[in-house]
Protein backbone atom coordinates (compact mmCIF):
# COMPACT_ATOMS: atom_id res chain seq x y z
CA UNK A 1 0.00 0.00 0.00
CA UNK A 2 0.97 3.15 -1.08
CA UNK A 3 1.10 6.76 1.42
CA UNK A 4 -1.80 9.08 0.08
CA UNK A 5 -0.77 11.72 -2.37
CA UNK A 6 0.04 15.01 -1.64
CA UNK A 7 -2.10 17.82 -2.15
CA UNK A 8 0.29 19.21 -4.21
CA UNK A 9 0.88 15.59 -6.37
CA UNK A 10 -2.82 15.59 -6.71
CA UNK A 11 -3.17 19.19 -8.28
CA UNK A 12 -0.38 18.28 -10.38
CA UNK A 13 -1.99 15.29 -11.49
CA UNK A 14 -5.01 17.06 -12.67
CA UNK A 15 -3.33 19.56 -14.52
CA UNK A 16 -1.02 16.94 -16.41
CA UNK A 17 -4.11 15.36 -17.78
CA UNK A 18 -6.08 18.50 -18.05
CA UNK A 19 -3.04 19.66 -20.20
CA UNK A 20 -3.29 16.16 -22.46
CA UNK A 21 -6.55 16.67 -23.27
CA UNK A 22 -6.39 20.16 -24.10
CA UNK A 23 -3.27 19.11 -26.35
CA UNK A 24 -5.36 15.89 -27.90
CA UNK A 25 -8.49 18.25 -28.50
CA UNK A 26 -6.87 20.73 -30.19
CA UNK A 27 -4.13 18.48 -32.29
CA UNK A 28 -5.79 15.40 -32.90
CA UNK A 29 -3.95 11.67 -32.64
CA UNK A 30 -1.35 10.55 -35.18
CA UNK A 31 1.36 13.11 -34.48
CA UNK A 32 4.90 12.31 -33.90
CA UNK A 33 5.69 12.14 -29.83
CA UNK A 34 8.09 14.91 -30.14
CA UNK A 35 5.39 17.52 -31.25
CA UNK A 36 3.00 16.63 -28.39
CA UNK A 37 6.03 17.26 -25.86
CA UNK A 38 6.77 20.81 -27.11
CA UNK A 39 2.94 21.14 -26.70
CA UNK A 40 2.83 19.52 -23.56
CA UNK A 41 6.10 21.98 -22.26
CA UNK A 42 4.64 24.93 -23.78
CA UNK A 43 1.36 23.96 -21.74
CA UNK A 44 3.46 23.66 -18.33
CA UNK A 45 5.41 26.96 -18.85
CA UNK A 46 1.74 29.08 -19.35
CA UNK A 47 0.87 27.27 -16.25
CA UNK A 48 3.83 28.42 -14.66
CA UNK A 49 4.54 24.86 -13.69
CA UNK A 50 8.21 24.05 -13.15
CA UNK A 51 9.71 21.07 -15.34
CA UNK A 52 12.44 19.44 -16.80
CA UNK A 53 12.64 18.45 -20.22
CA UNK A 54 14.49 14.66 -21.01
CA UNK A 55 15.84 14.83 -17.48
CA UNK A 56 19.16 12.31 -16.81
CA UNK A 57 18.98 10.56 -13.97
CA UNK A 58 22.24 8.67 -12.88
CA UNK A 59 21.91 5.15 -11.56
CA UNK A 60 23.95 3.02 -9.12
CA UNK A 61 24.47 -0.38 -9.40
CA UNK A 62 26.41 -1.68 -7.11
CA UNK A 63 29.73 0.41 -7.14
CA UNK A 64 29.46 1.23 -11.06
CA UNK A 65 27.92 4.93 -11.36
CA UNK A 66 25.99 5.52 -14.29
CA UNK A 67 26.00 8.44 -15.23
CA UNK A 68 23.21 9.03 -18.45
CA UNK A 69 21.18 6.05 -16.78
CA UNK A 70 17.54 6.55 -17.95
CA UNK A 71 16.60 9.91 -19.42
CA UNK A 72 12.77 11.17 -18.27
CA UNK A 73 10.66 12.56 -20.72
CA UNK A 74 8.99 15.30 -18.82
CA UNK A 75 9.84 15.44 -14.52
CA UNK A 76 6.71 17.78 -13.34
CA UNK A 77 8.17 20.25 -10.35
CA UNK A 78 10.52 17.23 -9.32
CA UNK A 79 7.46 15.14 -8.19
CA UNK A 80 5.76 13.38 -11.44
CA UNK A 81 7.41 11.33 -13.98
CA UNK A 82 5.20 12.15 -17.58
CA UNK A 83 6.33 9.57 -20.27
CA UNK A 84 4.95 10.98 -23.54
CA UNK A 85 4.40 8.31 -26.52
CA UNK A 86 2.62 8.43 -29.82
CA UNK A 87 1.82 4.77 -30.23
CA UNK A 88 -1.19 2.50 -32.34
CA UNK A 89 -0.59 0.13 -29.71
CA UNK A 90 -0.41 -0.21 -26.12
CA UNK A 91 2.31 -2.00 -24.95
CA UNK A 92 2.36 -3.37 -21.49
CA UNK A 93 6.14 -2.66 -21.34
CA UNK A 94 5.41 1.08 -20.79
CA UNK A 95 3.84 0.30 -17.41
CA UNK A 96 7.28 -1.79 -16.20
CA UNK A 97 8.95 1.12 -17.44
CA UNK A 98 7.72 3.74 -15.78
CA UNK A 99 7.46 1.73 -12.39
CA UNK A 100 11.38 0.96 -12.83
CA UNK A 101 11.40 5.28 -13.62
CA UNK A 102 9.82 6.09 -10.68
CA UNK A 103 11.50 3.77 -8.91
CA UNK A 104 15.33 4.55 -9.78
CA UNK A 105 14.68 8.78 -9.45
CA UNK A 106 12.42 7.94 -5.96
CA UNK A 107 9.38 9.60 -7.37
CA UNK A 108 5.97 8.33 -6.29
CA UNK A 109 3.69 9.26 -9.37
CA UNK A 110 3.85 9.24 -12.81
CA UNK A 111 2.10 8.86 -16.07
CA UNK A 112 1.86 7.29 -19.39
CA UNK A 113 0.50 9.47 -21.57
CA UNK A 114 -0.44 8.31 -25.69
CA UNK A 115 -1.78 10.75 -27.63
CA UNK A 116 -2.32 8.15 -30.60
CA UNK A 117 -5.74 7.46 -29.61
CA UNK A 118 -9.45 8.14 -30.30
CA UNK A 119 -10.35 9.31 -26.86
CA UNK A 120 -7.40 10.99 -24.73
CA UNK A 121 -8.69 9.36 -21.59
CA UNK A 122 -8.37 5.94 -23.28
CA UNK A 123 -4.14 7.08 -23.19
CA UNK A 124 -3.88 8.14 -20.12
CA UNK A 125 -2.14 5.32 -17.37
CA UNK A 126 -1.61 6.85 -14.00
CA UNK A 127 0.50 4.71 -11.48
CA UNK A 128 1.86 5.31 -8.04
CA UNK A 129 4.41 3.86 -5.97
Amino acid sequence: MYQPLTERENWLAGQIVDIAVCIHKAMGPGLLESIYGKCFCYELMKREIWFEKQKIVRLQYDQLIIDEGLRIDILVDNLVVVELKSQEYYHPVWEAQLLSYLKLSNKRLGFIINFNVPVMKEGIKRMIM
